[in-house]
């Protein structure tokens, strides 16, 4: 999905400038409350366009980052260089995290719901195993994502709606559609650039898959590949935050 939409991917936040001073100061303060002030060396697995990263990198941490989408990464990357930051960029699938990047960091970072993108279980497992051999002794795992629910609503199809967005000369009407089966979804992002006088409508469209794995079961993951100190922070980003600690 992220290799079609990453050029306009900023447009699902109501600023994207703001989002990325918000959410890097709010990781900033798990950070620092459980490893230490910065400058840490913060990897972050899962970076997308930079939402995470470039607010971390600016308050003074080494970051290195990478994701599955080359155009993701290469969007990341020129926004570092505009704004004049230091990050290590590379293109990798957070399982093979550790073979790609070693071990030594201080923090394994994965945000914005990316680890439900594994398609199971035993994947999300594996990729857990690399957090934790990227890890020094008494680093931090964190991972952000949805707090699914046996409760909510499955139905399908199913309409999200991120509303009008400005991107220069141009407004986009943005949403999403999700089908569900099981445990697993299936989503579509859709960036409708507007029809102007002598410029036509243009739809910019990704299709992924998620799977609804919960924070309880996440946690229960965390500690059977070796992470101690498991918890769940709510209230810090939108959705819930799970830490775990590489034993000393």
């Amino acid at each position: 999905m992220y290799d079609e939409i990453a050029n306009l991917y900023h447009l699902v936040y109501p600023n994207w400038n703001e989002a990325i001073k918000q959410q890097g100061e709010a990781l900033n303060g798990v950070v620092s409350n459980l490893v230490g002030s910065a400058p840490l060396s913060i990897l972050d697995v899962s970076c997308g366009i930079g939402t995470q990263t470039l607010g971390l990198a600016a308050l003074g941490h080494q970051v290195t980052a990478s994701d599955l989408s080359a155009a993701a990464v290469n969007r990341a990357r020129k926004e570092a260089a505009t704004r004049g930051l230091d990050v290590t960029f590379k293109v990798a699938d957070m399982r093979h995290c550790a073979e790609i990047h070693g071990s030594g960091f201080d923090v394994v970072l994965s945000a914005g719901n990316s680890l439900p993108h594994l398609p199971d279980e035993d994947e999300i497992r594996v990729a857990l195993q690399g957090f934790y051999r990227c890890l020094r002794q008494e680093g931090v795992a964190i991972v952000n994502l949805r707090d699914y629910r046996a409760d909510e609503d499955r139905s399908s199809p199913q309409m999200w709606k991120f509303g009008f967005h400005d991107d220069g000369s141009d407004r986009y009407f943005v949403f999403q559609t999700r089908d569900w089966h099981d445990d697993v979804y299936d989503v579509a992002m859709y960036f409708v650039r507007e029809v102007r006088e002598g410029i036509p409508a243009r739809v910019t469209a990704g299709l992924s898959r998620y799977y609804a794995v919960t924070v309880d079961r996440l946690m229960a993951l965390f500690r059977e590949v070796g992470f101690t100190e498991v918890q769940r922070l709510d209230g810090i980003l939108h959705h819930p935050i799970v830490v775990g600690r590489r034993a000393g």
